[in-house]
């Protein structure tokens, strides 16, 4: 469905007092060089799709795309637009899990088009967002990209401070003294993490491409006045790169410190049973020479003789676990 559609003239919202879906009269809107149309669609039909593709004539390719989605990140070029593609990112902490959207931007010299996927792509805070700033929007239709790029973008700093926060917490539990069993976790943060590159990664080259001014030959480029935009939205894609290489080192470290963890756990629960069935063994040897079938033994006839195997008994079990404690087994 359409979502909103505008003109925009003059950094301005122009209101053309028209139905979101008259083509014909928003696209008429634009009378000079800045100017454009900005429909925003959420999860269309066939049909709606179709409609759109045949006013504004986008490649009938890029909206195969569009209409199927599970797109990887990308930027090509169809006669004189552009087809872009962006991932959407959020996180559900409850989960440990990083859910995933999709933007597809329809970029020609006097619209934006963009088809959204996903629950969690709405585009409605960066087209606000984008109304208040003036003197960007009179760059014509790369300030809708940029914006639409700088929200999407944010929103992925906001999932890897999230998984910050779950992968300190997987640290603490490693090197905590208790029994945890964080094996099953950090392999599941490896895998959501596995999904932030693949939205964060290929993303990195279209949008150093805007920045350096040479998107496709022959098609439409952004404005020189823009490239700083779209350098701070690399600037901001690099940092969530950086941040993901370190978490994942991170959680490889982790899960090493884990197995070894366990490995010395087995081997305390090793000496805690060799000790105990020392404490038995030992105990059991006395009172098995006693309990032999001998005329001539020691102590065979003494009055004393059993509450004596008895003292022996817990004497040799005290002095063990004496030694085991001393060596840090109990």
């Amino acid at each position: 469905m359409i979502v909103d559609s505008a003109l925009y003239r003059g950094g301005q919202r122009a209101d053309l007092h028209c139905a979101p879906h008259d083509f014909d009269k928003l696209r008429g809107g634009v009378e000079k060089p800045g100017d454009f149309v900005w429909l925003g669609l959420y999860q269309p039909s066939e049909r709606e799709l179709a409609e759109v593709a045949e006013a504004f004539g986008l490649h009938p390719l890029a909206v195969e795309d569009a209409f199927q989605a599970h797109q990887r990140p990308k930027l090509e070029r169809y006669d004189e637009a552009l087809f872009f593609v962006v991932k959407t990112l959020w996180y559900v902490d409850v989960d440990d899990a990083v859910e995933t959207g999709e933007v597809n931007i329809f970029l020609g010299p006097d619209y934006v088009v963009t088809v959204r996927h996903g629950r969690g792509s709405k585009l409605a805070p960066a087209r606000h967002l984008l109304e208040t700033e003036n003197e960007i929007l009179t760059r014509g239709p790369f300030s809708a990209v940029y914006a639409v790029a700088d929200f999407i973008v944010d929103g992925y700093l906001s999932v890897i401070s999230d998984l910050t926060e779950d992968v300190d917490e997987v640290e603490t539990s490693v090197f905590s003294n208790q029994r945890t069993r964080d094996s099953e976790r950090i392999y599941r943060l490896k895998r959501e993490l596995a999904e932030v590159r693949r939205a964060v990664m290929p993303l990195r080259e279209p949008i150093r491409r805007f920045f350096a001014g040479e998107p496709v030959v022959g098609a439409v480029a952004p404005d020189d006045d823009l490239r700083p935009y779209f350098r701070d939205v690399l600037d901001h894609l690099n940092v969530v790169a950086e941040n993901v290489e370190s978490l994942e080192a991170l959680l490889s470290s982790a899960f090493e410190a884990h197995l070894a963890q366990l490995s010395l756990q087995q081997n305390d629960d090793m000496r805690r049973i060799s000790a105990g069935a020392a404490l038995v063994v030992v105990p059991t040897l006395i009172a098995g020479v006693y309990g032999m079938n001998f005329q001539h033994m020691p102590e065979l006839s003494w009055t004393f003789g059993y509450p004596f195997a008895l003292v022996l008994m817990i004497s040799a079990a005290a002095g063990l676990w004496i030694l085991f404690k001393k060596a840090g087994w109990f």
